[in-house]
């Protein structure tokens, strides 16, 4: 991978490891990624994948047994294990992180007033009523009702979708240049889901913004990504252009994974298709490809041989023995 003036962020030979009872889980093996400004990455994968982990490492928010080696560069500064002081003065200013579920990340004791002015107050050294006025605006852009009243209201006093609105205008605050959404749009309704995404769009395209979109909903990605990276126990399988992995994918979990997602063009009646078995147990990964178990192309190269991640064309990479899918 080779670092550009362009890429806000450049993660190389990436790994992440907890260390448990039962002995070391490697959750993120080697992953080497860019992401340019105003560019939407779209990460997706399984439930263990490690899409959600590469980015928690990158944040410096792993639990206590988790360590993370690699090199990970913000605008060309080194920040992987930055020391904390440090640290903080990109994460929250210059980086911010949307969690899955905000009722566990917004402070339920607190109004969204105090939740958001403090921020300004502290980072942007704002007065009280700059921070309040800014807030308000912030709340504004993602389309709350009613914004300068309910800005006193509490976290539980807002439905699922206006939290999640919430949450991103609170990453917004300090004016980031890469915002990493985690499943921004689980367990909302169609609806809320497409109104959450149209401002993340409106984000990128007004602000010039960077975004880091992590999920497991492949419509998501279609709908907002530039390019996607598919990982599978903890490595990138495949990436590329939204575009051309969708219309060609080129490792067998691409495939499945597009083959169990409907389509607007499939016939009436058609059943989705499911990938078979279920993903390897980090702790104990077996020899060769990690997907082996589960493929219906598998060689026997395959069960001797990892395959690394290679380029197949301009763009493009998998880490696969087939020539062509």
């Amino acid at each position: 991978m080779t670092e550009s003036q362009n890429n806000i962020l450049n993660v190389a030979d990436l790994c992440t490891t907890f260390s448990t009872p039962e002995g070391n889980v490697c959750a993120v093996n080697d992953i080497s990624f860019s992401i340019a400004k105003g560019e939407v990455l779209g990460i997706v994968g399984e439930s263990g994948s490690g899409k959600s982990q590469i980015f928690m490492s990158i944040m410096s928010l792993l639990a206590k047994n988790g360590k993370a080696t690699g090199s990970v560069k913000f605008k060309g500064t080194e920040i992987l294990n930055l020391p904390l002081a440090k640290l903080n003065k990109i994460r929250g200013e210059k980086m911010s992180m949307i969690f899955q579920d905000p009722m566990t990340s917004l402070n339920p004791y607190l109004t969204v007033r105090r939740q958001m002015t403090e921020v300004l107050v502290e980072h942007k050294c704002m007065s009280e009523t700059e921070a309040l006025r800014h807030s308000i605006d912030l709340l504004d852009r993602v389309q709350i009702p009613e914004a300068r009243g309910r800005i006193f209201m509490y976290p539980h006093e807002f439905s699922g979708g206006m939290r999640q609105r919430v949450m991103i205008a609170m990453a917004l605050l300090c004016s980031p240049e890469l915002l990493i959404a985690d499943e921004p749009t689980t367990a909302l309704d169609v609806t809320v889901q497409a109104q959450i995404l149209e401002v993340l769009n409106e984000l990128r395209r007004d602000l010039g913004t960077a975004i880091a979109l992590i999920t497991h909903d492949l419509g998501v990605i279609a709908r907002l990504a530039d390019r996607v990276m598919v990982t599978y126990a903890g490595n990138i399988v495949e990436q590329g252009p939204v575009r051309d992995i969708f219309k060609t994918p080129q490792h067998p979990y691409t495939e499945g994974l597009l083959k169990s997602m409907p389509r607007l063009d499939d016939e009436m009646g058609a059943r989705l298709q499911v990938i078979a078995g279920q993903p390897p147990n980090l702790q104990n990964l077996p020899v060769g490809c990690a997907f082996r178990d589960r493929c219906r192309y598998a060689e026997a190269i395959c069960a001797t041989d990892s395959p690394g991640l290679r380029t197949i064309a301009p763009q493009r990479a998998k880490a696969c023995h087939l020539v062509k899918l």
